[in-house]
């Protein structure tokens, strides 16, 4: 059974399975911030640019398995080894959209 999402994360993860950039980051807000591989993300360019990345490099796409807290845990497949894998993402929202993301 597919979790109920907020708004805004479902319309990210469904961006995302669509592998759609533009309305992924309409997700975020406008200071948003993403942690992925180590790395910290802030802002619409540095957002762009690791979605860009990402979709490229991996072709993700996301089966959200549950939700609680602010954190959704999800099946993980795409271009990558181990694929799929299991993946927690960790959304603080604003009333402006995603203000941070951290996955893992």
């Amino acid at each position: 059974m597919t979790p109920t999402l907020p708004p805004a994360i479902a319309r990210y993860v469904a961006a995302k399975n669509r592998q759609d950039i533009d309305a992924m980051l309409a997700c975020f807000a406008p200071d948003g911030r993403v942690h992925d591989e180590g790395r910290e993300h802030v802002g619409p360019a540095a957002i762009r640019a690791w979605l860009e990345q990402t979709t490229r490099d991996y072709r993700p796409t996301v089966v959200p398995e549950g939700f609680a807290d602010g954190v959704m845990t999800g099946l993980v497949s795409g271009d990558f080894p181990g694929s799929p894998v299991r993946l927690s993402y960790r959304f603080t929202l604003s009333d402006a959209g995603i203000a941070r993301l951290e996955i893992g």
